[in-house]
């Protein structure tokens, strides 16, 4: 019956969005945990970073987006941006999906990655590091607190950290500086923190720091991994989407901004040379 269904509908790529790079950590763990799908990745480079934005900025360009890979044939779109996660992604899903097409997904990162806590922390007490748009919008803390009522949950802003990553200082030693300022910042609120979230996905890079900086014993959770297991759970349980699906295992990549400069730094986030194409938004 799949098979039947495959060749009567459109095939898409799995689109992946993010306001520049750091969705490119998210799209290497999908593409290592599910390399048969393609995949279309759209960086709006031109208009980040998002983290200080307003909730209705980031909900006006996150939707630019999911249209525009909509428009270019995906019927699945990740928000590989904690930012839009944030902001946009509850309002999207329940305000234009209906209208723009029920059949398609939006789905962000948030939740994969919340939803794991229970089998990690052994005390409760969770930090979550992130971008000071990501915390203000406290959405980490609302969705422990839904999933697990009981833990404690401290949110500390790196206004920083981003930055430094994308200006190719993630190896210097004024990362290392602000690494342990943001990580003391977070163990002085609260001491019993035993596992730390990365809700940005710039992190990874600085992953290195981040485990020397933090106390023995931290467990530390990225992204990439959460998010590519609960995908592939999500295409599991949902069949009449995972056929939608083309399998070439094929990536391509677009930025709003110019392409020379969204390959140059790409590759800092990726295992390999990017080659984008410019893709306006506006």
């Amino acid at each position: 019956m799949a098979e039947a269904d495959a060749s009567a509908i459109s095939l898409g790529r799995i689109g992946v969005f993010d306001s520049g790079y750091g969705g490119l950590t998210i799209l290497r763990d999908l593409r290592k945990a599910m390399p048969q799908y393609d995949y279309l990745y759209l960086g709006d480079n031109a208009r980040a970073p998002y983290g200080s934005r307003s909730f209705d900025v980031v909900y006006r360009y996150t939707l630019e987006a999911v249209r525009t890979l909509f428009s270019r044939g995906c019927p699945l779109v990740i928000l590989a941006c904690n930012t839009a996660s944030a902001k946009a992604l509850r309002s999207i899903q329940q305000n234009d999906l209906p209208g723009i097409d029920p059949a398609r997904r939006v789905l962000g990162v948030i939740r994969p990655t919340v939803e794991i806590l229970g089998n990690v922390s052994q005390g409760g007490h969770i930090g979550v590091l992130g971008t000071p748009g990501t915390v203000a919008s406290h959405s980490y803390q609302l969705e422990i607190r839904k999933l697990f009522p009981t833990m404690s949950v401290t949110e500390q802003a790196c206004p920083l950290l981003a930055a430094i990553v994308e200006n190719s200082e993630a190896d210097g030693d004024g990362a290392d500086y602000f690494v342990k300022k943001y990580i003391d910042r977070l163990m002085e609120r609260d001491p019993e923190v035993d596992t730390i979230v990365l809700a940005c996905t710039h992190y990874p890079l600085l992953i290195d720091k981040i485990r020397r900086y933090a106390p023995e014993g931290m467990r530390i959770l990225q992204q990439g991994s959460l998010v590519a297991d609960s995908l592939g759970d999500y295409l599991r349980r949902h069949p009449e989407m995972d056929v939608r699906l083309s399998r070439g295992g094929t990536v391509e990549y677009l930025t709003s901004e110019n392409p020379e400069k969204f390959d140059e730094l790409a590759s800092l986030f990726t295992d390999g040379e990017v080659k984008s194409r410019h893709c306006p938004l506006d």
